[in-house]
């Protein structure tokens, strides 16, 4: 199947299955407060679990939906995600909800990763950068609308209320998927799942530079932009004096920036390759990086707010190329496989987001110089991570 269509059926609910983990992290950032007041301190804590369970849930969803086909799988994430959230609206202290947000995360990530396998089973490669930039219109807008969600919810009932939504948005998409989802893995391996069978897999597709080039690319970037959404707060707020409201416009501005481009790519995508796309798109969070390193150095951490600003859309926004065209890229040729390669793609890139944000939690002072340190370094590693694939492939493509 083609991803002509404006937005067909089966990618929409992609869409809704990939705005499970968005959802989860940004929805319930509001509660904070009171969720520390009701259960003590350690909110943090809960949040980094569910990363943990986003990463590592992937590599485990991928081979068995290689095995089994998509959908199975796909019932059993999204039915732990579902009671996972509805015991997380009923812990009772904070070590229990870390606890549960990590099975939450186990759950939640399913929709993401086997979302994009359906989309290279039904799609070749430029009509997958073409769907996964609509899914980008998802990624775009989830943290803008989650926060304001949950502060909606919190001025109806308490915190428990925003887990008791995301229960209900699982439970949405357990009937979706049940009836509005075809199978698209239709040639199932028939060999047993067994675990060294599943690393030698991983292994073959990490020797793979025409899936680890773009995959790496894809995840430099993307890491880049985590170590903005970690650091941009204390810099913009804390050392510019920028409020927590206009703070959320500067965010939403980036935000929209990465949608719009994400649409563009689509548009452009009908006239070149994924490849060649991102092969230019990777030069702009590099120039972006290395542009707020200087300037940040120029005036000792404290550049203009003028000249800081564009520097951050411009990084932010061009991921709306990069992912799409990395993801579409990295998939092409993997078929019966699909699974896992978007499992490990899925892994590696949130590993590298991972550690770009405790690298900005380790950088604390120094003004805005950390920030564009490692925007920077991630700007340049996507570049040169391009770099790995073989000659002919990064070759540009014919249209």
């Amino acid at each position: 199947m083609s991803a002509r269509l404006p937005l067909p059926g089966w990618l929409i609910l992609l869409g809704a299955l990939t705005a499970v983990g968005p959802l989860s992290i940004d929805m319930y950032l509001p509660s904070f407060p009171a969720l520390e007041l009701a259960l003590g301190r350690g909110a943090e804590l809960t949040l980094a679990c569910f990363f943990i369970g986003l990463a590592l849930g992937q590599l485990f969803y991928g081979p068995l939906s290689d095995r089994f086909g998509r959908k199975p799988p796909l019932y059993v994430g999204v039915a732990l995600y579902l009671l996972a959230s509805l015991a997380c609206a009923l812990a009772v202290n904070i070590e229990q909800l870390a606890a549960l947000r990590l099975l939450q995360g186990l759950g939640g990530c399913a929709g993401m990763v086997l979302g994009r396998a359906i989309v290279r089973d039904r799609c070749d490669a430029r009509s997958a950068a073409q769907a996964f930039s609509l899914l980008m219109l998802v990624m775009g807008l989830a943290p803008i609308l989650a926060p304001l969600l949950g502060g909606w919810l919190l001025l109806l009932a308490d915190w428990r209320a925003i887990f008791a939504f995301q229960a209900l948005f699982g439970l949405a998409c357990l009937l979706a998927v049940h009836w509005s989802l075809a199978e698209s893995h239709v040639q199932r391996g028939a060999a047993p799942l067994a675990l060294g069978s599943i690393l030698r897999g991983y292994g073959a597709l990490l020797r793979e530079r025409h899936f680890l080039a773009p995959t790496l690319a894809g995840g430099m970037a993307q890491a880049g932009m985590f170590a903005y959404i970690a650091g941009s707060p204390s810099v913009l707020i804390a050392q510019y004096g920028i409020s927590p409201q206009h703070y959320g416009w500067v965010f939403g501005a980036n935000a929209l920036g990465l949608i719009t481009a994400s649409q563009l790519n689509a548009r452009q995508l009908a006239r070149h390759a994924p490849a060649w796309l991102l092969q230019r798109a990777l030069w702009a969070p590099a120039l972006a990086g290395v542009g707020l390193l200087l300037i940040s150095l120029l005036w000792q951490g404290q550049p203009p707010l003028w000249l800081l600003l564009p520097g951050l859309f411009g990084f932010v926004a061009s991921l709306g190329y990069i992912g799409p065209n990395a993801a579409a890229s990295a998939l092409a040729g993997q078929g019966e496989r699909a699974g896992s390669a978007s499992a490990l793609l899925g892994a590696l890139q949130f590993a590298l987001a991972t550690l770009a944000g405790l690298a900005m939690a380790l950088g604390h002072g120094g003004g805005s110089l950390p920030l564009a340190a490692a925007m920077a370094v991630c700007g340049l590693g996507a570049l040169l991570a391009l770099r790995l694939q073989p000659r002919a492939e990064a070759a540009p493509q014919p249209a």
